[in-house]
């Protein structure tokens, strides 16, 4: 049975992002498993939207920073500055210190203004002029790009990718989602009208509950097996990592925490496996002019045979 706030949460989101349940309900997976999430999608999308639906579902803080060629790690973290009033150096904190963070068109900062993010994503926390600071355990990184513009971009590095938890993309949505969204957004945006239906706290409690999620040995070895499949797969080049290998069990638990079951079965890894993979596997030269990384994780999907998983 779903965890009755999670339900509201899932409401109140689709409420207002039409058409796009299954990325909202990925989007909740990576908050509960404390993940983050990268965004890729053209302008307009609704991102910007979801993003801040979301916080104002969780009562949390939300924070939007625009990145820019000229943004200084200083503008993401923070920095002390010094106060003549008092003649003391005192604390100015940056936009991370929040529960939601939307890091748009996060490609246009330079890779010495991305790493910023590096600490504060993996560790939850941030060091200034040598002095570490902690960040909610509940804060999300959103990043968003655009995945047709190169000009005046900066590609994301291995390590910045690889702690994105999901790729996810938002798309155009059928011709009747389309009826739908000009009905919500006639006269008001149901934006407005989003309250908290769950607390940062209780989204922490969840977060140790999902910990708590059984995984059986044919899952744990269905999880390896696509991990080693990525690796061996003759298009790829580099595979995902230890750490994305645990990251795809910790955002199974999530979904079948989500999805109102105390076990993860193998459908769950499959429902997260492709948005956790694509952007973490790296193509051969030879590959690239032939297949794309999502028909990859496809083929590999396909290649490897899932458990017959007994309920719990």
């Amino acid at each position: 049975m779903t965890h009755p706030a999670l339900d509201s949460l899932l409401t109140s989101v689709n409420r207002v992002i039409v058409g796009k349940e299954e990325q909202v309900r990925l989007l909740v997976t990576a908050l509960l498993a404390r993940g983050h999430v990268l965004l890729e999608d053209l302008p307009g999308m609704g991102k910007t939207v979801l993003a801040k639906t979301l916080a104002q579902a969780i009562g949390g803080t939300y924070n939007r920073l625009q990145f820019t060629a000229d943004l200084l790690p200083s503008d993401v973290v923070g920095l002390h500055v010094f106060n003549q009033r008092t003649s003391e150096f005192e604390l100015r904190k940056g936009p991370v210190f929040a529960d939601v963070l939307l890091a748009d068109e996060i490609n246009r900062a330079t890779p010495r203004t991305q790493s910023g993010l590096l600490e504060c994503m993996e560790e939850r926390q941030v060091t200034i002029e040598g002095v570490t600071l902690p960040l909610p355990s509940t804060m999300l990184v959103i990043a968003t790009q655009n995945p047709i513009e190169s000009e005046g971009t900066y590609p994301l590095p291995e390590a910045q990718l690889d702690r994105f938890l999901f790729r996810l993309s938002l798309g155009y949505g059928t011709r009747k989602d389309a009826k739908e969204i000009l009905r919500r957004f006639r006269s008001t945006s149901p934006l407005e009208t989003v309250q908290p239906v769950i607390s940062v706290e209780q989204i922490a409690a969840l977060q140790k509950e999902v910990t708590a999620v059984h995984v059986s040995q044919a899952v744990e070895d269905y999880v390896i097996d696509l991990t080693e499949s990525t690796r061996s797969h003759r298009s790829v080049d580099v595979g995902i990592s230890p750490r994305a290998m645990l990251a795809l069990l910790r955002a199974a638990q999530a979904y079948a925490f989500v999805s109102g079951r105390a076990y993860v079965l193998p459908d769950d890894v499959k429902a997260v496996f492709p948005s956790l993979a694509v952007h973490r596997i790296r193509l051969s030269m030879e590959a690239e002019l032939h297949v794309t990384e999502q028909e990859v994780v496809a083929q590999i999907m396909s290649s490897v045979p899932a458990p017959v998983e007994e309920s719990v």
